[in-house]
This record gives structure tokens, C-alpha cells and sequence, in this order.
């Protein structure tokens, strides 16, 4: 009996071994995910491109040695291998799953169904519709879009500064006239991470006719000139204002153009822009692949999932005759400015010069890229990302406060106090510090 219980004991104990390496491989996985890769070469062309970077949704510290990006595991997922050896998710959490057929690699992908004649179709619409001109007090009317995802941030002082972001706009926007959109659902699930603003730009544009410019800003960008707008009759001719740089994209650098703020006119050749630029966006295997082709013919890029700015870059190379005529590269004033030339200057900008100019005197836009605020990993540390968007902030939203007679206590306090006392002439000070009267449009004015 006792030769039966030993017997028994060393199988049990044979079994529990083999769950725990199960367990710990299944835990640990397969090699390390945590694998560096090197830097990126020639990302200093000039000094200029040192302060254009990419805003990439992929974390530089989990790429391995051949450049690929391998997401954590989500232990909410079943992976199964589908058909023609492609793996696909199936979210367990998700009650409102229903299976989907596998992405035909044969078939180019679509925003939706083609349109061959908008423009006589809007025009059309915009005559039968005179509530709702697109051109209102001598300007295009101006959409602007932006978003954020739909659950909660990772770092709950991402939601925090999502919220005090989109106050920023709401403040631009009031003041200019500009109507604004707030996202926050996935319209295509394919179309995630940076490239779901093509199918929520391009539904946008078939569901307001009577919008002109609809104008895209990432929700890690802040208005640091709350005066200067956009000289939209220089652009008279042309359908796309992004920020870049010409010589940079002639030399087909990565970082020539920046996606994170641009303006893109309502128009057939937009849909036809979106619908050429959409393909390489499905996530999974197409992104994937499309990311080698990239990487492949846009110098510095390395190897990693495709992105929608790097996607318009290689449209814009490979397709120039079709593209260019209508594409105006700004770069005048800060269509999109690069935070960390900027932040620390905002007490000499103050000091020397006046808002209205728009460019590195006073910079129009300030773009986080590479701080992702809603994510728990990002490219520069947590205490530097958070107090040079807290002076971001602060330093445009003093530029509204004034005309209350309050400003910041300084650009890292978020107290306010008075800086002068009532008075009973108070039109006085509206006509002082109501920054509605000193709209400017362009740098050059």
C-alpha cells in the first residue's frame, strides 16, 4: 500500500511540474519582447527635420533586431489561426463580436463606394441649401476635426489633458468662427491607431456639403496663438495645406511632411487623395507588409507597421504628376510646431514679440509628438512631457483670460489671479483685450 502511495505521489508531483513549465511558458513566451533596436540614421538632415518627427503608434523599445513591432499580449484575446495563415483576434470581452470573413489580399481595400462626380453634387446641393453656404463672411467654412479613442486613457493624466486639449480648441474655435468635431468612435475597424481619421474625414466631407476646409489636428497638438488664423485665400488654388518641408520630400526623408495637422478642401480630388491613400491601412497583414515598402523607399524610416503620414509621403513620390499640382507644403508659420524647440521660449515670446505671428516668434500650433499623453509608454520621459504640456496650455489660455483681467499664476500653475481691477467703463477693456478685434490672417500681415 505504501509502495501504491509513493507511486501515486511522484506521478502528481511529475503532473504538477509539467502545469507549472506550461504556465511559465505561456506567461514568459517565447524570446524577449523588450529587445532594442538601434537608432535611426540621417534623422539630423538639418535643423530644421531635428524638430519634425513622426507621431508613430508603435513603441521603439518592444521592436526586435528585424524591425518588428510584436503588441502585448491581450489575455482578453483567443488567438486561433485563421484561414490562408493569418491570425485573427476574437475579443471575448466584446458581446457585440460577430466573426468576419479574412481581408482578401487581392482586393485593394476602400473607404466605401467610389464617387465619380462630388463636385457638381455638392455645388448642386449647396444652391438647393442656402441656409447652409459654404462660404460665410467672405471665408470657406472651416470643419475642424480631432478625437481620441473611445475607452479610457491608460494614464489617467493622459484623460486629464485630453480634456484640458480639446477646451484649447473649443477656445480657438469660438473665436474664429470655426465649427469643430470631437470623435471618439471607431468608424472602421481596420482603419485604427493614426489611420482612422481617413474614413471619419471622408464620411465628414459626403455628410457636410457644406463644409469647405476640413481641417485635421491630433489631440496631442495645443493653439499657442490664439490670434493668428489660417490665411485660407492663399491657398485659393490648391486642395491639401500640410506642414513640410519641399526639399525634404524630394529627397523622400520620412519626416518631410507631418499628418498631424493639415487641411484638406472638400472636393473630388480629396475623396480621390483618400481613396489612394487609404490601401495600405487594414491592420494586420496589409499594414504590415505595406510597412516593408516603405521602409524599403522613404530614407530613415525604419521597418514597422505603416502609418498614414509615411503612406502620403509615398504617394505623393511615386504619384507626383496626379498629386503635387494641388498640394501646398506650408511651412511659413508653425502649421504644426514641434514642442521641444518650443515650450521653454514661451516667456521670451512674451517678452519680445506679440501674438498673431504664428511662427517660431510666437508659434501657431504646439505638437506633443512622441509624448502620446493616453498611453502608458511614450518616446520622452512622463515629467518632461507633462509640465511642457501644462505650459502649452497655460500660455495660450492666458492669452483668452486676459480679456477677464486674469492670467496664470505662471505657465506651470493652474491658479489664476487678477492682474487688474474692475472698472466702470468695462467696454474700455474689450476694446483693449478682446482678442477677437486683433485677429490676424498670415504671418506677413
Amino acid at each position: 500500500m505504501g509502495y501504491v502511495n509513493t507511486s501515486n505521489s511522484i506521478k502528481i508531483i511529475i503532473l504538477c511540474s509539467f502545469v507549472v513549465i506550461v504556465v511559465l511558458r505561456g506567461t514568459i513566451g517565447i524570446g524577449n519582447l523588450d529587445r532594442s533596436i538601434s537608432g535611426v540614421e540621417n534623422r539630423a538632415l538639418n535643423n530644421e527635420t531635428n524638430q519634425v518627427l513622426v507621431d508613430t503608434n508603435f513603441n521603439k523599445n518592444t521592436l526586435d533586431q528585424n524591425g518588428k513591432n510584436e503588441p502585448p499580449v491581450n489575455p482578453n484575446v483567443t488567438y486561433t489561426l485563421g484561414p490562408m495563415g493569418q491570425d485573427f483576434d476574437k475579443d471575448l470581452s466584446d458581446p457585440n463580436h460577430q466573426d468576419k470573413p479574412p481581408i482578401d489580399l487581392n482586393v485593394t481595400y476602400t473607404l466605401g463606394p467610389k464617387i465619380d462626380n462630388w463636385d457638381s453634387l455638392r455645388q448642386e446641393w449647396i444652391k438647393q441649401n442656402p441656409n447652409f453656404p459654404n462660404i460665410v463672411g467672405g471665408k470657406g467654412r472651416v470643419l475642424l476635426v480631432t478625437g481620441s479613442p473611445p475607452d479610457p486613457c491608460e494614464n489617467p493624466f493622459g484623460d486629464h489633458y485630453l480634456v484640458k486639449g480639446i477646451k484649447n480648441k473649443i477656445d480657438y474655435c469660438r473665436l474664429h468662427g470655426i465649427e469643430i468635431m470631437y470623435n471618439m468612435a471607431h468608424l472602421d475597424e481596420e482603419m485604427s491607431g493614426f489611420w482612422s481619421k481617413l474614413p471619419l474625414i471622408r464620411r465628414l466631407m459626403i455628410s457636410h456639403p457644406e463644409v469647405e476646409w476640413f481641417w485635421w489636428l491630433d489631440s496631442d497638438a495645443l493653439f499657442t496663438d490664439m490670434v493668428f488664423e489660417v490665411p485660407l485665400q492663399k491657398y485659393k488654388d490648391h486642395n491639401l495645406v500640410i506642414h513640410g518641408y519641399p526639399g525634404l520630400l524630394e529627397e523622400k526623408s520620412w519626416i518631410s511632411l507631418n499628418t498631424g495637422s493639415f487641411l484638406l478642401r472638400n472636393s473630388q480630388w480629396s475623396l480621390d487623395l483618400l481613396d489612394a491613400w487609404a490601401p495600405m491601412g487594414p491592420k494586420g497583414t496589409i499594414r504590415d507588409e505595406a510597412g516593408k515598402i516603405l521602409a524599403a523607399n522613404l530614407k530613415g524610416r525604419p521597418v514597422f507597421e505603416a502609418d498614414d503620414q509615411s503612406a502620403l509621403i509615398y504617394l505623393l513620390i511615386t504619384q507626383k504628376e496626379k498629386w503635387m499640382e494641388k498640394v501646398f507644403i506650408e511651412n511659413s508659420y508653425y502649421l504644426h510646431g514641434f514642442w521641444l524647440g518650443l515650450v521653454d521660449k514661451y516667456e521670451e515670446n512674451v517678452e519680445k514679440y506679440h501674438s498673431g505671428l504664428g511662427d517660431e516668434r510666437w508659434p501657431f500650433v504646439t505638437h506633443f509628438v512622441g509624448c502620446k499623453p493616453c498611453n502608458s509608454f511614450r518616446d520622452y520621459p512622463f515629467e518632461k512631457c507633462f509640465k511642457s504640456m501644462e505650459r502649452a496650455f497655460n500660455f495660450a489660455d492666458d492669452q483668452v483670460l486676459k480679456l477677464y483681467g486674469l492670467r496664470h499664476g505662471s505657465l506651470l500653475n493652474p491658479n489664476v489671479k487678477r492682474f487688474r481691477n474692475e472698472s466702470d467703463k468695462p467696454l474700455k477693456f474689450v476694446d483693449e483685450f478682446d482678442i477677437r478685434r486683433h485677429i490676424v490672417i498670415g504671418s506677413s500681415n
